[in-house]
């Protein structure tokens, strides 16, 4: 074990804002303990940097602990924990199987509440900061991801009452994502919808997501905030 780095875990490291979250750490100096489920590309490009692939998936409780326990082996001190993961499941996908209905709950709510109240001690000794990735549909939920919503909505419960429980060692916070990046599957006519519902009328990128995260992480007075990182989308729906 060496405590010679800052570290930090990110969850849903593979791919999309969690590979370029990991990736914009690496460059500045952190050893990333980088958790994946099944998107390994990405790690890969990781662990070629530095970066620790570590497995787990969380919708299983099991592995959330076997994750924990990795955690504590690879560091003392955790500067940063950001809770990523996310599987986004609409309604239809949930009816199909209640394991997918668990899947979204504990992806979003159960693994992140284990997660920081387990590692507590290490983000304790680093006076670390956790970063929750929520959603502007906590605030006005979608009719078509009931249950995705309700899990993210619990997951801005946490960051509340985890900022009031580890201040002020640790400070918890959320960050709001709107149309940050279009998934493969959106066809124009989606991306068009969804860029005129949103006042700046842009498809986001991942940078403003990264400047937010070093932004909450690098002030020293902010916790139990939830900042929007939406083009404004929330204010439309």
């Amino acid at each position: 074990m060496t405590n010679s780095k800052k570290f930090a875990l990110v969850t849903g490291a593979g791919r999309r804002f969690g590979l370029a979250l990991a990736h914009a750490l690496l460059d500045e100096g952190y050893q990333v303990l980088a958790h994946y489920n099944t998107s390994k590309d990405g790690i890969d490009e990781l662990e070629q940097r530095g970066a620790i692939g570590l497995q787990a998936n969380l919708a299983n409780l099991n592995d959330v602990h076997q994750l924990i326990q990795a955690v504590q082996q690879h560091c003392q001190k955790l500067h940063l924990l950001v809770n990523n993961a996310s599987c986004f499941f609409d309604n239809q996908r949930v009816d199909e199987s209640d394991a997918n209905l668990v899947a979204v709950l504990n992806v979003h709510t159960a693994a992140p509440y284990l997660l920081i109240n387990k590692l507590q001690q290490q983000l304790t000794n680093a006076e670390g900061s956790v970063v929750n990735i929520t959603d502007i549909y906590v605030d006005s939920p979608s009719t078509d991801y009931i249950a995705y919503c309700a899990a993210k909505a619990g997951l801005a419960s946490l960051t509340q009452a985890f900022a009031k429980k580890l201040a002020p060692a640790v400070r918890v916070n959320a960050i709001q994502p709107g149309p940050i990046l279009f998934l493969p599957e959106h066809d124009s006519q989606h991306r068009q919808k969804v860029l005129a519902e949103t006042p700046l009328n842009l498809e986001g990128g991942l940078e403003p997501m990264i400047a937010a995260v070093r932004f909450l992480r690098d002030n020293p007075f902010i916790t139990g905030e939830s900042i929007k990182v939406d083009g404004g989308r929330a204010l439309t729906i």
